[in-house]
C-alpha cells in the first residue's frame, strides 16, 4: 500500500513538473501567426481609434464597450452593412473577423446619433490576387432565382405594410394589432439582403435601444415605433406620418434591391450573420419587446435564410456533402426547436420567458457557425 501511495505521489509530482515546463515553454513561444487585429473602444459617445488603416484581407476586430449602454459597431461602405456586431453589454467585447477589400468606409460608433468614423483599407497581394479571379459562372441560376424571391418577398412586404397603415388609419386597434407581426415577417424573410442598407434599416427596423432618447427619440421610426404604439401605448391615433415614412422607405427598399448586385459569396454569409444577430438578440429580451412576436420574427428569419440555403445546395452538395449535411441538420433543429410553440399556421400568442428565448437561441447560433462555413467550403474565400 505504501508503495502505491508513494508510486501516486510520484506520478502526480511529475504531472504538476510537466504542466509547469509546458506552461513556460508556451510563455516563451512565438504567438501564432493570425489575421491582421484591432481593438475598438467605445467611450461615450466616441470610438478610440475613429480612423483606421488597415490592408484588405481578414481583420479581426475587438470592439469593447466603455460607455453605460449596449451598443453596436458597423463597417459601411456607402450605405450598405459590410459586417457589425450588436448587443455589447457595458463593459464587455465583441470581436468579428471580415475580409475587407481595397477602399474607404464609414464606421457607426455605438448609438446611431454618435458621429461616424473612418476606415481605410489598403491593397494588398491577396487583394490583387481575389482581383484576377475568374467569374463564377455556376452561381448564375441560384442568383438569378434569388433576385427573384427578393422581388416576390419586397413585393409581399408592401402590400402588408399598406394593409397595416390601412387599418391604423381607421382605427382599428385590433386589426391593426393582427397585421403588424406579418408585415414585420415579411421584413423578416429578406433581412439578409435588406439590411445591408444601413440607412434604410435604421429608419425601417431599429430598436429603440439604439436612440439616445429611447422611444421618445425622434429618429425612432419603423416597425418598432409601430410596435411600441400599437402595444405600448394602445394608441394607432399618432402613426399616421410613421407609416407614410414606412411606406416610402418600403417603395426605396423595393427599387435598391431590383438594382443590388449579390456576389456569390455574399449569400452565405449574409444568412450567417443575420441569424448570428438574432441568437445573440434572443437571449437579450428578442426584438420586439412590447408585441413580443419573437416566434413569427424567428418563422421569417427561418424562411429567408433557408431560401439561400436551398439555392446553395445543389453546389454544396457536390463540393462539400458533409458540410450539407451539416446544414440541413442545424435548419432541422431549428423548426424543431419552433414546433412546440405552434398553434395552426401560427404560433401561440404568449411571449417567451428568458430561459425559453435562451433555449431557442442555441439552434440558431449552431445554424449560424454552420452557414458561415459554407463559403470556404465552396472555395469561395
Amino acid at each position: 500500500m505504501r508503495v502505491a501511495v508513494g508510486a501516486s505521489a510520484l506520478l502526480v509530482v511529475a504531472g504538476l513538473a510537466a504542466f509547469w515546463y509546458a506552461s513556460n515553454q508556451a510563455r516563451k513561444a512565438p504567438p501564432k501567426a493570425t489575421d491582421h487585429a484591432v481593438t475598438v473602444t467605445i467611450r461615450g459617445n466616441a470610438c478610440d481609434p475613429n480612423e483606421i488603416t488597415v490592408p484588405a484581407g481578414r481583420t479581426t476586430f475587438t470592439i469593447v464597450n466603455q460607455s453605460n449602454r449596449a451598443l453596436e459597431w458597423e463597417i459601411l461602405d456607402g450605405v450598405m452593412v459590410v459586417e457589425e456586431r450588436e448587443n455589447i453589454a457595458p463593459g464587455f467585447s465583441q470581436t468579428m473577423t471580415v475580409k475587407l477589400s481595397p477602399g474607404d468606409f464609414a464606421i457607426t460608433c455605438g448609438l446611431l446619433s454618435n458621429p461616424r468614423g473612418k476606415l481605410h483599407v489598403t491593397p494588398s497581394e491577396a487583394s490583387l490576387a481575389e482581383e484576377a479571379r475568374p467569374s463564377l459562372v455556376n452561381y448564375v441560376g441560384a442568383l438569378a432565382e434569388y433576385q427573384v424571391f427578393l422581388r416576390l418577398e419586397a413585393a409581399t412586404l408592401d402590400d402588408a405594410v399598406r394593409a397595416l397603415a390601412d387599418a391604423v388609419k381607421a382605427g382599428d386597434l385590433a386589426q391593426a394589432r393582427a397585421l403588424y407581426a406579418p408585415a414585420h415577417q415579411a421584413y423578416k424573410r429578406i433581412e439578409p439582403m435588406a439590411e445591408l442598407f444601413a440607412d434604410l434599416d435604421a429608419r425601417i427596423n431599429a430598436r429603440a435601444d439604439y436612440f439616445e432618447k429611447r422611444e421618445a427619440d425622434p429618429g425612432f421610426s419603423g416597425f418598432h415605433r409601430i410596435e411600441y404604439a400599437l402595444y405600448g401605448q394602445g394608441d394607432p391615433k399618432a402613426l399616421a406620418p410613421v407609416l407614410d415614412q414606412l411606406l416610402a422607405d418600403t417603395e426605396t427598399l423595393q427599387a435598391r434591391l431590383r438594382e443590388l448586385s449579390v456576389p456569390p459569396e455574399r449569400l452565405a454569409s449574409a444568412a450567417s450573420k443575420l441569424l448570428r444577430r438574432v441568437a445573440d438578440n434572443l437571449p437579450a429580451g428578442g426584438e420586439d419587446h412590447y408585441g413580443h412576436a419573437e416566434l413569427v420574427n424567428l418563422q421569417g428569419s427561418y424562411e429567408g435564410t433557408k431560401k439561400i440555403a436551398d439555392l446553395l445546395q445543389p453546389l454544396l452538395v457536390k463540393a462539400a456533402p458533409a458540410q450539407q449535411k451539416a446544414v440541413d441538420e442545424r435548419f432541422a433543429a431549428f423548426d424543431a426547436a419552433l414546433a412546440p410553440y405552434r398553434a395552426g399556421e401560427g404560433f401561440q400568442p404568449a411571449p417567451l420567458d428568458d430561459a425559453q428565448r435562451q433555449a431557442l437561441a442555441v439552434p440558431v447560433r449552431a445554424l449560424a457557425e454552420e452557414l458561415g462555413k459554407v463559403n470556404a467550403a465552396l472555395g469561395l474565400e
